[in-house]
Order: structure tokens, then sequence, then C-alpha cells
């Protein structure tokens, strides 16, 4: 390590704040200080690090790296590349913004905010991570404090869905660890460094099944089709923030997980199984879709379409190509802000309306023009339209789709087309028309609760109109995947 260990800090200023709200949090108002102040510490180093990171040398940078467990030949490493630095900006735009949606969080806000930061150090230190090991410790972090923020802070059977989101991610988390014991025993050099391992050159047998089992338990978490049912009910049952959270970057864990480990490690396993990975991707863009234009409440209608867009990540990891990879990544940042501001608009609404009920809703454009235009704003993302983050990424995908298999774009386009249904049909119900009674007390949201929501919009509606840096970022990334694809 050289220099300030920015990756560092950006990981610990929350799990530092959550020690602080531990001790002093007794006062209401010091837990959404402090998270707060952590959300925009991360935010602060994630943007020095996007900014700083050379696209030109691309490879891993801002490293550190210190001994942890010597005898199991784990470390502390850290370290970014192409494809994880937007995600540690996305994660802390998330954070910061997810603490001005919770600043009215009344019940327990100490335990709160204490849980939904140690969260974000587990999501932090799974895309900063350069030791299997201590990825997959952060990987368990993000995942354990989910069940705790659903069940106690929750909504719409939150039991039920803190349960059930809680057994399928740990099976998924059991299917890793067989993975990387497995993995661990192969290479046979009593190390846990992501480095080495990538230079290994596994057993074409071996891959076979290992790139099945990274499939399998990063799935759950992505979630691919039959392994996603836990997704939807999650995000209606979370408060708010949790929602953000959940949709926004927890699901990237899973995607992220798979091109890391999967890809670069198992390059024969994944050219192998690359068909399978595109058939669940397609399935996941058509049924998503499909399910979300059935729904009847607001939260249900953005949990599928998440499943829906994910699935775009699954058919760009399983094509592989330079477009379809660039195109997988950037629809991961796309969609974690674009979900995010969704969560975030519905939460509002929720909270004011007091019910989610499409039926029930309508004249949002009379009563709240500034929350309706950034309804409009993600609608148009998540649509894919042009001068937003959604068009660039679905663009990427759909390239590299058709220049492979042009029968997979062919089917994946009854996805674009549901989507557009879905969401014009949402619109106009909620937007237009005279105010219904459970909105026509609705006014536009105060500064403070209208914040996160302007700055999720300028996000899409710049990178959507300037996506040559984020482009540039994700395909120096891609690049090294590439080559091990190419010769998988």
């Amino acid at each position: 390590m050289n220099g300030l260990p920015v990756l560092s800090i950006i990981v610990m200023a929350p799990v530092a704040a959550a020690l602080l709200i531990a001790l002093f949090g007794s006062n209401p108002k010091v837990p959404r200080v402090l998270t707060l102040l952590a959300g925009t510490v991360s935010l602060a180093g994630s943007l020095y690090v996007y900014i700083n990171y050379d696209r030109a040398t691309a490879g891993f940078q801002f490293a550190e790296r210190m001994p942890w467990i010597p005898s199991l030949g784990t470390s502390y490493s850290l370290g970014v590349d192409g494809l994880s630095v937007p995600m540690m900006l996305l994660t802390a735009v998330i954070i910061f913004t997810g603490a001005l949606v919770s600043w009215n969080v009344e019940t327990r806000p100490r335990e709160y905010f204490a849980l939904l930061l140690l969260l974000v150090t587990g999501v932090f230190g799974v895309f900063a991570a350069r030791d299997a090991f201590l990825l997959f410790f952060f990987y368990e972090m993000a995942v354990v404090p989910m069940y705790l923020l659903i069940a106690v802070w929750g909504s719409t059977r939150k039991d039920y869905s803190a349960m059930k989101l809680t057994l399928f991610l740990f099976a998924g988390s059991a299917v890793l660890i067989v993975l990387m014991v497995l993995t661990y025993w192969q290479v046979g050099q009593n190390t846990f460094d992501l480095a080495v391992w990538s230079k290994f050159v596994f057993a074409d047998g071996f891959q076979y099944w290992a790139f099945l089992l990274a499939f399998v338990g990063f799935g759950a978490l992505i979630p691919i089709f039959s392994l996603h049912t836990w997704s939807p009910d999650g995000h209606v049952a979370a408060p708010t923030a949790v929602s953000m959270l959940h949709a926004g970057v927890l699901l990237k864990l899973g995607a992220y997980g798979l091109m890391r480990i999967g890809l670069d490690l198992f390059p024969h396993g994944w050219s192998q199984w690359s068909l399978v990975v595109c058939i669940i991707g397609v399935i996941n863009i058509v049924y998503g879709a499909l399910c979300a234009m059935s729904q009847t409440d607001l939260k249900y209608v953005i949990g599928y379409s998440s499943v829906s867009h994910m699935g775009y990540v699954l058919l760009g990891i399983g094509i592989g190509n330079k477009y379809s990879l660039t195109g997988a990544g950037f629809q991961m940042f796309a969609h974690g802000v674009m979900t995010g501001l969704f969560f975030a608009l519905v939460g509002y609404i929720y909270e004011k309306a007091h019910t989610r009920q499409i039926t029930e809703i309508s004249g949002l454009m009379q009563r709240t023009p500034l929350v309706a235009a950034c309804f409009v704003i993600a609608a148009a993302s998540s649509m894919g339209l042009p001068s937003t983050a959604g068009f660039v990424a679905e663009l990427l995908v759909y390239v590299g789709v058709v220049t492979k298999n042009v029968w997979l774009a062919a089917a994946a386009f009854v996805g674009v087309v549901a989507t557009a249904a879905y969401l014009l049909r949402l619109l106009s119900a909620i937007l237009l028309g005279d105010p219904s009674e459970a909105v026509a007390h609705i006014d536009d949201a105060p500064p403070l609760r209208f914040a996160p929501m302007a700055i999720l919009a300028l996000i899409i509606m710049g990178v959507g109109m300037l996506p040559g840096s984020m482009y540039a970022t994700v395909s120096s990334g891609v690049a090294p995947l590439l080559a091990k694809l190419a010769g998988g």
C-alpha cells in the first residue's frame, strides 16, 4: 500500500459509524447524523477512486494488503478494477441517498442504522476484496443484516419474507462454501489470493462443475429464474432504504461474484454452460416482465421488474463478448440507480398515502409534479429510452447478443415490449387523471426528502447522456475476462 488507504476508508467508514452508534446512539439524532456522515465519507472516497482510476493502465489499482490468517493463507487484500469501481460508486450513492430517505425512522433508530451500516460494509468489502476468504466473509456480512432489517422494520408478511430471503441466500452461500474449499484444494498453494487463483489453470472437468456451483451459488442472489421467488417478497416487505440497497446493490453481489469467480477462474466451464446462462437470462427478462405486468402493488411491480432487468446481466454474461459483458457491467450500475430511485419514490408515496395499490393511486402529476417527473425518468431508464443510463446498458447487451445469436435477441425483445407495456400503463394509472382520495392531500416532497430522488434522477440522465467515462471504466475491467473466455 502506498499513500492513503482509500479503499479501507470507504469500506470501514460505515462499520466505524455503526460502532459509534452502538456506544453513543441513545440520542435519536446521533444514528442519523453518523450514518449520513459515514455515507458522505464513503461517497467522497468512491468518487475519488472513480475519478483517479487509470483506465488506460486498467488492472487492479489502489491495492492494500496485510496478513490476516497466515496459517490459512488468507490476507486483508483490497483492490479495484474497471468492474468494481462503478459498483463501489453505486453502493456509496445508494447508502448516501438511503440515509436521507431513512431520516425519519422512529422505531429503534439505533439498531436500524447500525444494521444498515453493517450491510453496506459487507457490500463495499465484496467489491473491493482480492482474497477469496475475505470476499466470502464480506458476502456473509452483507446478507445477515437483511433478515433483521426486514423482520423488525418491514411490513407486508415481513416475518415470512425475511425467513424466505435468509433461507434462499444461505442455501446459495452453502454452495459457495463448497466451491471455495474445492478451489482452495485444487490450487494447493495454501492461499486464497484471487490473483494466484486467477493464474492457476484448472482441469477442464473441474471447471465444468465449478462454474455450475458458482452459477447456482451466486445465482441465488442475482436472482436466476427458479431461485428468484424470495426477491420480490423481500422488496415488498423491506423498509424503503433497505429496498433501495436490496435491489440497488445486493443483487449486484451475485452478478459481480459470477463474473469475478465464475468467468475469471473457470472460463472453460463457462464455455460449456454459456447457452444455459443465456436461456435463463432470457427467461428472467420475459418472465419477470410478464409477472410485473400482472401486479397491483407498486413494490411488486418493481420487484419483478428487477428480476427482469437482471436477466440482461445474465444474458450479457452468457454471450461473453466485448459488448455484452460491458453492457452487463453497465446494466448493473444503471439498474442499481434506477431501482434505488423507484423505491425512494414508492416509499414516499406509501408514507403519505398509506397504500401501494395502483388502483387507489391517481393524479400524482397534479399533486406532486416533481415526484411525478422522477417517476417518468425512472420508468424511461427501465424501458431503455435514449438519454438514460438504461438505454446505453441494454443497447450494449443487445449489440453483443445479435452478433452471436439473433434468436436469443429476438426472444429477449419480448421482454422489452412487455416492459414498455406495464410501465406505460403504470404511469398512466398513477400520474394522470384526477387525484384519488388517497393522494388528494399529498404535496411535493420537502427538500430533505426530495434530495435523494433528485440525485438518483440526475445520475440516470447524466450517465445516459455522457456514458463515455462509465463505458471506458467497465470495458477496461472486462478486457481481461475476454482474454480468459477466448482461451476457454
